[in-house]
């Protein structure tokens, strides 16, 4: 009876954890066939993009890579970029640090290597709703991550069969960061953190710093964004004692 209440709870499991991923599954075909195209375009084939997607797994770092490959950046240069940018699961895993309390360390260890921004997102409502556990978020991870994969190779084999403007692939980055900057509150902070990472970006192209550019942009609008937000509070703060 225990191995049968068992079982019941894993089937459960698995159906709760991929009803959870399916829009993020559904979101990684999407955007993973363009990445795919993009891959292909340097010479990338089938194979290495699956091992890419199953042991990197990252899509703001996959579309890096062919990016700045194909705008000439140096190696250096797109290894520093995508490890920055990658920096942020860092910061997700380490924030699901009480929900691992009390679960084994290999299933910690698989979940916190497999979060991105999208399961970040959908497991944190997850945990806060309650009622919900590690294993399930890491089947979503897992969900996620095959979509991720098989969408990228499926992207190689129809990039190398079918001549596909690189332009047209392309856009997915810059329609990926759209989606993002949508979806956020327009706080004041928010704002002055996209005017200064657009206005970073665009001075790094005038210079002819392309490569780089986003990366740049993007750290220069956070730090104005953290001094402004820093100011604004200690204006409160002062207002408040007056």
């Amino acid at each position: 009876m225990a191995i049968m209440a068992f079982t019941m709870i894993e089937k459960t499991h698995v159906k709760e954890a991929f009803q959870a991923a399916v829009p993020i599954m559904l979101g990684y075909v999407a955007i993973g066939i363009p990445c795919g195209i993009l891959c292909d375009s340097i010479g990338l084939n089938a194979l290495q993009v699956f091992l890419l997607s199953a042991l990197f797994y990252s899509g703001a770092g996959q579309f890096m890579i062919p990016n700045m490959y194909l705008a000439a950046s140096p190696l250096a240069s797109i290894i520093a970029s995508v490890s920055l940018v990658n920096t942020r699961q860092m910061l997700y895993a380490a924030s699901f640090a009480p929900e691992c309390k009390g679960v084994s360390k290999r299933l910690a260890f698989f979940f916190a290597a497999t979060v991105t921004d999208e399961s970040y997102g959908v497991s944190t409502a997850k945990f806060a709703e309650g009622h919900w556990s590690v294993d399930r978020a890491l089947m979503v991870n897992l969900f996620s991550q095959s979509s991720w994969t098989v969408s990228n190779v499926v992207g190689v084999l129809v990039g190398s069969a079918i001549g596909i403007p690189l332009n047209i692939a392309a856009f997915a980055m810059t329609a990926i960061f759209i989606c993002l900057l949508v979806t956020q509150k327009m706080t004041s902070a928010n704002i002055v953190a996209i005017v200064c990472a657009m206005l970073g970006v665009y001075g790094c192209k005038l210079i002819g710093l392309g490569g780089p550019a986003i990366l740049i942009g993007a750290l220069a609008g956070v730090a104005v964004a953290m001094v402004f937000e820093r100011l604004q509070r200690n204006s409160r703060e002062a207002g408040e004692r007056s």
